[in-house]
């Protein structure tokens, strides 16, 4: 029978079986497109306008085509199996968007066993049509490949299992060879317009998802630590307690650029018109701590930030490569608010924002937020321009808690603003808004100007939103412990215009300052009322932090929040960073500042301090890419 059908199939020669090949990998793309969540026809608009992108898309699936055209001998056959499984990845991207808002990324494949386990938790619409159609076509074409064949390779030698395995291999090392240079590429990758560059579904919808499948492959990299070793890491982690802290509530607000820049001596701002009136006042209150957090990013990574301060873990570590942390994390992760969590507070996330940008909805997720607000769920929210403002995000964090007081509950809550965002142009907050003069004894071009009066006006409304969250919670009967801190420096001009203009370090190169760490500080204050400082005993709490006596890495901004409230030994995590804190107050790249205050190379810490390093880097790869948290 098998002789029969081998003389009944029809014999394709070789520029047949190649032509064959592009033209089925064209089709297994085009169904791969179809079955993602937009239009195809949206699609194919947005090809006819970029046309590379057809190329982009349809490579992938030709070579693999090819790979397995090569190990069957026979190219039906190898469709069939490509189309299933390239069909198969797209319907998984499709389902994941839809449940998730999140992409399928080539990450994802080490995470199939926690996937599974995670189904029952979303209500899946599975798409049959698309289900069907793969399948229907996966076996018409394996029925194809039962009466289609192709002729011998010309040469003798390769007609056998070695010109089938070389032939799939230089297939795939092609492939492999794209996706390290040509896929990688965040050049190119930039160059390609789409709606929005920042929602990362609505990326993969209109560029193609095999593409930008494939660009994934070199983004968001985890870097491994020399002698990383999983049984040792996994010994660190000791087991976590719960119930050892004080009952107090827990309000931490990283506000969207916020900075003391203004405290500079160029500036001329007397006391009586001072942007930062309420900072300054609330740094002489006895309740309060206050220094400046060394952030991981300069004039932008506001997510990276909201990652270090509260997984105590450090974006710049993770990677030799610029990441975004929140893209690297994809799993329960331990954070300050898993820590409150546990001990029965209702641990909570807002943000005046879009669910998707960042990935925030599933990133809080992840770090144990009970709750997450954005701004589609936000009632009675303000806008200053196209901006919510400082001062109706603060009503409502203070509406949330008197609800979480009237429930009964402790409350631990992480806000992020916006309104502070750049950029910061004059028409930010609205045509003909009259903004203050910014006031420097330096004369300016009239870019800077405006850059410096934009940005300042916000730094005075995030005052104003720090001031006001210090009196309403300095009246509360609840105790009530405040972090108030920036992300990072704002953005003023390309080749840091006004920060060259206003004569600062931060606008000269890192090795010629005298503050290295000046483009990453931001103000932090950690202020108590007085029924939260009578429970914590304020005084010698704070004395026992041994703070450093100004720059704090933000990776131990969150754990000073649970050391503060006696909570630190509850996870050996924490723990663990509360003893770095002490020896290292600011780990920064390659450099670093010690508890006694000299700035040195990692490389020329002792030999013990350089192996805790190692250790924070070790264990941090451990919880990012191995530990399981339920």
């Amino acid at each position: 029978m098998k002789r029969i059908l081998h003389e009944k199939k029809w014999q394709l020669n070789w520029p047949l079986s190649l032509l064959a090949a592009v033209l089925l990998a064209g089709g297994i793309t085009l169904v791969a497109l179809w079955c993602q969540p937009n239009s195809l026809r949206a699609v194919l608009a947005v090809f006819r306008g970029q046309p590379l992108l057809i190329i982009l898309n349809a490579m992938p699936v030709g070579l693999v085509l090819l790979a397995a055209a090569f190990l069957f001998r026979n190219v039906f056959y190898g469709a069939a199996l490509v189309n299933f499984a390239v069909g198969c990845l797209s319907i998984a991207n499709r389902i994941k968007i839809e449940v998730r808002n999140e992409p399928v990324f080539p990450r994802d494949f080490a995470l199939l066993k926690e996937a599974g386990s995670a189904m029952g938790a979303y209500d899946i619409h599975y798409p049959v049509a698309a289900i069907a159609v793969v399948i229907v076509l996966s076996v018409v074409l394996a029925a194809m490949g039962v009466f289609v064949g192709h002729r011998p390779f010309p040469l003798a030698r390769l007609q056998g299992w070695l010109g089938r395995i070389l032939g799939a291999a230089v297939s795939m090392a092609a492939l492999a060879g794209l996706i390290v240079t040509v896929y990688a590429s965040n050049d190119l990758y930039d160059s390609f317009r789409v709606s929005n560059a920042y929602y990362i579904p609505s990326v993969f919808n209109e560029l193609g998802f095999p593409y930008c499948f494939c660009h994934q492959f070199t983004t968001y990299l985890i870097d491994k630590p020399a002698g990383y070793d999983r049984a040792e890491a996994e010994s660190w982690e000791t087991g976590d307690t719960t119930g050892d802290g004080a009952p107090v509530h827990v309000i931490m607000v990283m506000n969207e650029a916020f900075s003391d820049l203004t405290d500079y001596d160029v500036f001329t701002y007397s006391k009586e018109d001072d942007p930062l009136t309420n900072l300054h006042a609330m740094q002489e209150d006895p309740n309060c701590i206050s220094g400046h957090v060394v952030v991981p990013s300069f004039a932008g990574g506001t997510a990276n930030t909201e990652f270090d301060t509260l997984t105590g873990m450090q974006t710049n570590a993770i990677s030799s490569t610029t990441t975004s942390a929140f893209r690297a994390a994809n799993r329960n992760l331990d954070s300050v608010l898993r820590v409150f969590a546990r001990d029965g507070y209702h641990s909570s996330f807002f943000h005046p924002g879009d669910d998707w940008f960042y990935n925030r909805e599933n990133v809080y997720r992840w770090f144990g937020a009970n709750e997450t607000v954005f701004a589609d769920e936000m009632e009675g929210l303000a806008y200053k321009g196209g901006w919510v403002t400082d001062d109706s995000l603060a009503s409502y964090v203070e509406s949330r808690f008197e609800e979480a007081v009237e429930q009964g509950q402790l409350l631990c809550n992480f806000t992020t603003t916006i309104q502070n965002h750049m950029s910061y142009t004059a028409e930010k907050y609205g045509e003909g808004y009259d903004y203050p003069p910014a006031q420097t004894s330096m004369e300016l071009s009239e870019q800077a100007e405006t850059l410096l009066e934009v940005y300042i006006e916000g730094v005075r409304d995030a005052d104003a939103m720090l001031g006001r969250l210090w009196s309403y919670f300095s009246e509360q009967s609840e105790p009530v412990v405040l972090l108030f801190f920036g992300d990072h420096l704002p953005y003023l001009g390309d080749n840091q215009l006004a920060y060259s203009e206003l004569g600062l370090e931060i606008a000269m190169p890192e090795a010629k300052r005298t503050d290295p760490f000046c483009s990453y500080e931001t103000p932090y204050v950690i202020w108590a009322n007085d029924t939260a400082a009578e429970i914590l005993d304020w005084d010698n709490a704070v004395e026992g932090l041994d703070l450093p006596e100004d720059d704090l890495s933000a990776c131990y901004l969150g754990e000073l929040i649970l050391e503060l409230t006696g909570r630190e030994q509850e996870s050996p995590w924490f723990s663990f960073l509360s003893q770095l804190r002490r020896e290292l107050p600011v780990i920064q790249k390659l450099s670093c500042l010690t508890a006694d205050g000299q700035t040195r190379k990692l490389t020329e810490l002792p030999e013990t301090q350089q192996e805790q390093i190692s250790k924070l880097r070790k264990w941090s790869y451990y919880k990012l890419k191995e530990k399981t948290v339920s």
